[in-house]
């Protein structure tokens, strides 16, 4: 029996390490074109590493960013990488522009991925290039900053020379800009409505100066967004909004605090994220 329970035990344990080694590594939220979770990069390497990415896409439409992991395993780089990309989306939808540097530090190991959109102008030939002889020499002297800035700029460098479409215009990217600056000013245009609401209610009665500012919020709503459904809503949430005035301050109260919009996510405020792009495997990997 002594010797049963033993067994089983060390069966237990086993299966325990064996699972417990084949989790996957999570995949961090995209808050930011730089993410390092080693703690490498000082602060200045990864504001100046942000800055260059940002205005590139401002410029040019592409989004590029940078992960650095401890590890992937149990998984390969190759699978991590995609596995990122996928979730992350980087680049336009219907452009698939993205690119993603990613560096397991531990296991001395790197992939750039590669959206379908550049697959053309980024082969794989060619990357694999750019990380064996741009980014692989500064790497093994352990300078992680130069080879990752020298990396990104060779690849911006043939990007640049692309002829992709200008970022403004794309309908995908009006669409979620149009709804950034919406939810960035949400709270200070329900406040301002709300008051102009009041004033109206004051001039020709609380029904007719509802009536009143929601029609108008609903044109606006139509002429900003172009949705008829989008004006609808946002006609009849005013209309309410107006009617309850008690509402409107306990809104005001909530969403304001310590002096700053609680829901703002704007300049500072790890709004980047990926525009939908797609990725099918291209790029290439290297060690050092």
């Amino acid at each position: 029996m002594i010797r049963i329970g033993i067994k089983a035990l060390w069966l237990a344990m086993l299966l325990f390490s064996v699972a417990f080694s084949r989790a996957e590594m999570a995949v961090p939220p995209l808050e930011s074109q730089v993410i390092d979770l080693t703690a490498t990069l000082s602060i200045s390497e990864m504001m100046r590493l942000e800055q260059k990415l940002s205005i590139f896409e401002k410029k040019k439409g592409s989004q590029i960013a940078v992960l650095i992991v401890p590890t992937t395993r149990p998984e390969t780089i190759e699978q991590y990488s995609i596995r990122v990309a996928e979730v992350w989306k980087l680049g336009r939808r219907g452009i698939d522009d993205g690119v993603l540097l990613l560096i397991a530090k531990n296991d001395r190991t790197l992939r750039i991925e590669v959206g379908y959109g550049l697959e053309g102008v980024l082969p794989d030939a060619m990357v694999k290039r750019i990380i064996e002889e741009i980014i692989v020499p500064p790497l093994k002297k352990g300078k992680l900053a130069e080879g990752i800035d020298a990396g990104i700029d060779a690849v911006l460098k043939l990007i640049e020379g692309e002829a992709l479409p200008r970022p403004h215009l794309m309908p995908a990217d009006n669409g979620a800009d149009r709804m950034d600056l919406f939810l960035d000013n949400f709270i200070p245009v329900v406040m301002g409505f709300t008051v102009l609401g009041k004033i109206l209610q004051v001039l020709l009665g609380r029904l007719v100066g509802a009536t009143v500012t929601s029609i108008a919020v609903g044109l606006a709503g139509w002429l900003f967004f172009s949705s008829v459904v989008m004006a609808i809503l946002m006609a009849v949430f005013i209309f309410c909004l107006g009617l309850f005035q008690g509402a409107g301050r306990g809104i005001y109260r909530n969403g304001r605090r310590n002096g700053r919009w609680s829901g703002s996510h704007g300049i500072g405020g790890g709004g980047f994220r990926g525009g939908g792009g797609g990725f099918g495997g291209g790029g290439a990997s290297g060690r050092w």
